[in-house]
């Protein structure tokens, strides 16, 4: 590759403007670093992602809950001037499990209409879990007791053998859609466990009441990006996707392409932080080339299969019969919705995921057959007025070019245990970062602000 049109110095180049990199180069720039942010797309923001309605009504098409023990997440909202509002929550919510439709409580903790032998199982099928969850170490999950055990099996491998009703073990697989947007038997169980542990255990990843999905970013989470942005200047490059990282004696030289496909800026430094999804990560090229074991690590971490869902409606409807505008079930494609209407409640708009196996296959179908099946599943929880939307708006995670994919990356089985001590290593004078990357929090929000900023300060420790 030739050498660029024209090549800029800093101190420490970061790749990737999402909240890890964007993270990483606010405590860089706040140590007096010189520090370069080299982002692929035209926006900032990564994961999270700008839309609104026809009627300019903020849209979040990537992430957007935040829950309690998220704390730097908190902290930076508040930091950053921006405010939360709760998910609304006031309202039962709709379960369809084993062929049988009932309504829920919206309290963590409601016991649902499942009948006695399938609430029994799942009972012991959660206690199992959490206690297996509870002995894995976050920092190094390879060191787990019977980890080598743990990590040869999948999840769903797990959930047929302790598991003993169909509803028990639907529950556990509509739960790992939800939370991995994988099927179970994607990924190890060695990962469910760690991943669960991380985010303060599985019920708490998919609770709104105190959980995961509790609170949202009024005007949306994107805000965060840009106000981070906003104070870091012109150090935040759009626009320049990275195609190669060539490690020297004087540090690296991180290299990018134009929009024409010719070479474009290159940027030197000192050190580099990496802030890519894993898979996207491996797809750089590096010169010389990387070590094997990081290589082979990041051919087996595959990122999830989502396709984000909108309705939009004249308001939520769903609230005068009593519900929250949540719904969970076991038949697709859409098997896990949210009311997703702004603070003042109207419009009314609900939220759903195709995820795992139903976004790939619906990822081959068309938009208006994506819209016909999601209006489908919404009319089946709440009702006929919910096949009658104003608007349709989704995001086929898969299919952006930038991340090939959400939420996060998963563990196939064998990963943590064969290579897991390469995901945070840095190799010479290149650095990893990103929501993957993160003990606390993986694969959310919260992990990527944390693992930006501890990678930030691994970097000011080694220049």
């Amino acid at each position: 590759m030739g050498t660029g049109t024209t090549v800029a110095d800093a101190t420490v180049a970061v790749v990737g403007a999402g909240l890890a990199g964007l993270a990483a180069a606010r405590v860089l720039a706040g140590a007096g670093v010189d520090v370069v942010v080299i982002e692929a797309r035209d926006r900032v923001g990564g994961r999270t992602e700008r839309g609104h309605t026809a009627d300019g009504v903020p849209v979040e098409l990537g992430g957007q809950w935040i829950g309690p023990t998220q704390n730097r997440m908190y902290e930076l909202v508040a930091e950053l001037g921006l405010e939360t509002f709760p998910t609304f929550n006031d309202g039962e919510l709709v379960l369809h499990l084993g062929g049988r439709r009932s309504r829920l409580g919206p309290q963590r903790g409601a016991t649902p209409d499942l009948g006695p032998f399938a609430l029994a199982d799942l009972a012991q099928g959660l206690a199992r879990f959490d206690r297996l969850a509870g002995r894995v170490d976050l920092e190094q999950p390879w060191a787990a007791p019977r980890a080598v055990e743990l990590d040869g099996q999948t999840f769903e491998s797990w959930i047929r053998r302790n598991l003993r009703t169909p509803v028990g073990r639907e529950y556990f697989r509509v739960a790992t859609e939800a939370v991995f947007s994988a099927q179970a038997g994607d990924l190890s169980l060695l990962h469910a466990l760690f991943y669960a542990r991380s985010g303060s255990g599985l019920e708490n990843l998919l609770a709104v009441d105190r959980g995961a999905q509790q609170d949202r970013v009024v005007g949306g989470t994107w805000l965060i990006s840009d106000a981070m942005t906003a104070s870091l200047g012109d150090r935040v490059r759009t626009g320049h996707p990275v195609r190669r990282i060539e490690s020297g004696p004087t540090g690296v030289t991180v290299r990018t392409v134009a929009a024409d496909g010719t070479d474009g800026e290159a940027f030197h430094a000192q050190r580099a932080i990496v802030t890519l999804p894993p898979t996207l990560a491996g797809r750089l090229d590096y010169a010389p080339a990387l070590p094997s074991w990081r290589d082979q690590l990041t051919q087996r971490l595959p990122a999830g299969s989502v396709i984000k869902v909108h309705a939009v409606y004249d308001e939520p409807f769903w609230r005068a019969d009593g519900l929250n505008g949540q719904a969970a079930s076991d038949r697709g494609p859409v098997k896990v919705v949210f009311d997703n209407s702004p603070p003042g409640g109207g419009p009314g708009i609900l939220v759903g995921f195709m995820e795992g196996a139903d976004g790939r296959h619906f990822a081959r179908r068309s938009p208006a057959e994506r819209r016909n099946a999601t209006v489908e599943c919404f009319a089946r929880y709440f009702g006929d007025r919910a096949r009658h939307p104003i608007e349709y708006i989704e995001r086929d995670w898969m299919a952006e070019p930038f991340s090939r994919g959400c939420y996060g990356a998963h563990f196939t089985p064998g990963v943590w245990t064969g290579f897991g001590h390469a995901l945070r290593t840095p190799i010479g004078a290149i650095h990893w970062a990103g929501a993957e990357c993160s003990p606390v929090w993986n694969g959310y929000m919260e992990g990527a602000v944390r693992s930006g900023e501890a990678t930030a300060r691994e970097v000011l420790a080694a220049l």
